[in-house]
């Protein structure tokens, strides 16, 4: 199985922690499509379009985020 460089780390993990959480959330969301029978039509669509402006956005601001989260803790090992 080819792998990638542990430089694009970071984009992978935000491609997929941005995918699985639109995903869920647009799930979330559609359940009122159920009774009209266009639940899964609704859910891709409000997927697909969360995750297109999220993906932009977990890029840029991870690093912030965890820098100001490093911040906010401390190491609490002896």
């Amino acid at each position: 199985m080819a792998k990638l460089s542990k430089r694009h780390s970071h984009s992978l993990f935000a491609l997929l922690q941005s995918a699985i959480t639109c995903a869920v959330a647009a799930a979330i969301a559609s359940p009122p499509f159920f009774p009209v029978g266009a639940f899964v039509g609704q859910w891709i669509s409000a997927w697909l379009l969360s995750w297109l402006v999220m993906l932009p956005l977990v890029l840029l601001l991870a690093p912030w985020l965890r820098r100001l989260s490093d911040r906010l803790t401390e190491d609490d090992t002896p």
